[in-house]
């Protein structure tokens, strides 16, 4: 699923490939995708428009096209960006695309289809409305306010990491590399962290996604380009630490099955 490391690349694409482009057409692919707009809705308001800049929140993207608003983009389990030119095909899985006046195309692609493209008229009032919190490299948000953001919380701290409500932008895969670079069990509640925990925890939030978007790896690609010290690239049944080269163990959270190592990431006492 992609999380914050890989919207943030499909932003940088998004800015390299499409900034200034004016929107001559819109072709939805298949209308499942579309969050409460209708294709002939979607391309009326966009055709004519103009891509002035964008911003992620979280794992949303939000494209700023002016008078006519916000195009808003999720990417469910599945989805990508992929901008390409006349001649090149339209590559597979594409739901929507945005034809471009000059031959540049942008397409949005979503195997699964758990993915949403919708608009907004203002992209606050759509984070509100989605109830994301703050997002996880916002440089407003210090040790200080993140310690507001745990307090009172009575759960596992791997559940809390992955609360976009929270903390918008952090999902099961890049949850378990926090934890394990800052050397914290899963299953520790987060009304038992310490002081020195709270603060290798906010650290590594940052460390670990700001190192992910340097080295060019989403959450399940590329993931060879992370350094190796990081747990994701062994995060399967027998995989091994690579810090002491321990057995990597398995457990269940919301739902989702999260990875850690026992020896490195002891359980609380």
């Amino acid at each position: 699923m992609p999380e914050l490391p890989d919207v943030e690349l499909y932003k940088r694409h998004l800015d390299a490939t499409c900034l200034g482009r004016a929107i001559r057409n819109v072709v939805v692919g298949d209308a499942r995708i579309l969050a409460d707009v209708s294709p002939a809705e979607l391309a009326r308001r966009l055709e004519g428009a103009r891509i002035i800049a964008s911003r992620r929140h979280g794992k949303h993207l939000l494209v700023d096209l002016g008078p006519q608003g916000w195009l808003t983009l999720h990417f469910g389990m599945t989805g990508s960006l992929k901008h390409f030119t006349n001649g090149e095909q339209d590559p597979p899985y594409d739901r929507v695309r945005f034809d471009f006046a000059d031959g540049h195309h942008l397409a949005y692609i979503d195997v699964r289809l758990f993915g949403r493209v919708g608009l907004t008229p203002d992209a606050d009032a759509f984070i509100a409305v989605e109830h994301l919190g703050p997002d996880a490299l916002d440089p407003r948000v210090d040790l200080a306010r993140f310690e507001q953001a745990l307090a009172g919380r009575k759960r596992d701290v791997k559940s809390l990491l992955m609360d976009q409500e929270v903390v918008a932008g952090i999902g099961n895969i890049y949850s378990d590399e926090i934890l394990f670079q800052a050397r914290i069990n899963p299953r520790t509640r987060c009304e038992r962290l310490d002081t020195s925990a709270r603060q290798r925890l906010f650290e590594q939030i940052k460390e670990v996604l700001e190192t992910a978007i340097k080295s060019g790896a989403g959450a399940e690609r590329l993931v060879d380009r992370l350094p190796a010290s990081f747990l994701i690239a062994h995060r399967e049944k027998h995989g091994r630490c690579p810090r002491c080269g321990g057995e990597i163990a398995s457990a269940k959270f919301s739902g989702r099955t999260a990875y850690f190592c026992p020896r490195c990431q002891p359980e609380p006492a």
